[in-house]
């Protein structure tokens, strides 16, 4: 898959974990958006994740920014999961993986000898114009978040 960095993001609408639609337009001139994909709720490694997210929320939404968390879940499914950690951002329900496959994170994967298709832990930094500022693919989740904090810092702080 080649970068997506420089380029429109692909747009979506997709039910959050109360049934409303979330699109990337809601956002549009207001926000920057970390869109974040992940396999799974309530998994050792996905948890790490969006518990990091959690605790770094006010310092993203002081830089303007919205997460957004993305699964192939259900609503109940992700609810579970947001009251269970006190996650304070929308997980959205990508079940026919759509998004997923937009974004190119949604691909043949390996674990304990056997294929299947899932998504591959991606976030993306999705500037106010829609643009598609930074990439991470393959993310492994320790630093992740701070990394991507660190990031939007730096592009805030130089007006990109």
């Amino acid at each position: 898959m080649q970068t997506l960095e420089g380029m429109i993001a692909p747009k979506f609408s997709l039910k959050n974990e109360a049934g409303e639609i979330v699109s990337l337009e809601d956002f549009a001139a207001k926000k920057y958006v970390v869109l974040y994909f992940y396999p799974k709720d309530a998994t050792p490694t996905c948890t790490t994740e969006a518990c990091d997210f959690r605790d770094s929320y006010e310092a993203f939404q002081n830089l303007n920014a919205v997460i957004l968390g993305v699964s192939a879940d259900s609503e109940k499914q992700h609810t579970k999961f947001i009251e269970k950690h006190g996650l304070p951002f929308s997980l959205l329900v990508d079940d026919a993986h759509e998004v997923s496959e937009a974004y190119g994170v949604w691909k043949l994967k390996k674990n304990f000898g056997k294929e299947y298709m899932g998504i591959e832990r991606s976030t993306f930094l999705i500037d106010p114009t829609g643009t598609i500022v930074k990439e991470w693919r393959k993310v492994k989740t320790k630093g992740h978040v701070e990394d991507a904090l660190e990031t939007l810092k730096i592009i805030t702080s130089t007006g990109e």
